[in-house]
């Protein structure tokens, strides 16, 4: 068992192209639940995940996520959902918090046969006025802060194998 959860940590990859097709339900509803087992510092959860299905708001975060990079693309690659992961922004370990989730997120879309891809630049969205009406919309405190979004759908081609490690990765002292 051990050796499979590690060869599928290993598989795991990065979509950058998806279908159009939805995501079922159930299928987002564990991807969903298994965010929330995510480690938190102190156990306190301070991590909001917020499942975006609906297309105007859609195309309203990939807005406002082309016009950080000052471009006008699409950064979430056109998957069905973005699920953004927002945290107390007081707290101290906010930007690990909300990592951890990310990275549940992947794992657990993996699991299910659906792609991902971890994509930045929610911490800009969320800081600036147009994101704290979203906030604001969605019924969620403005000290939230972001701290990263996944793209979340069906790739649309097959996964690349995974780049070489690079040297000097691991150190052992």
């Amino acid at each position: 068992m051990a050796n499979d959860l590690i060869d599928f940590i290993k598989t795991r990859r990065s979509a950058r192209s998806y279908t159009a097709e939805p995501v079922p339900e159930e299928l987002l509803d564990q991807v969903l639940e298994a965010g929330t087992f995510a480690p938190t510092g102190g156990g306190h959860q301070s991590p909001v995940i917020v499942a975006v299905t609906n297309p105007e708001t859609r195309e309203r975060l990939r807005r406002l996520n082309a016009a950080v990079m000052g471009r006008d693309t699409d950064p979430y690659y056109g998957a069905p959902v973005i699920v953004v992961v927002l945290a107390a922004g007081g707290r101290g370990t906010f930007v690990e918090d909300g990592s951890c989730v990310l990275e549940n997120l992947m794992l657990a879309a993996h699991a299910l046969g659906l792609a991902s891809c971890w994509i930045h630049r929610e911490r800009e969205i969320f800081d600036g006025a147009e994101g704290k009406a979203l906030l604001r919309e969605w019924g969620l405190p403005e000290t939230l802060r972001g701290v990263g979004a996944i793209a979340l759908g069906y790739a649309a081609g097959p996964e690349g194998a995974a780049a070489p490690r690079k040297d000097g990765y691991i150190v052992r002292i």
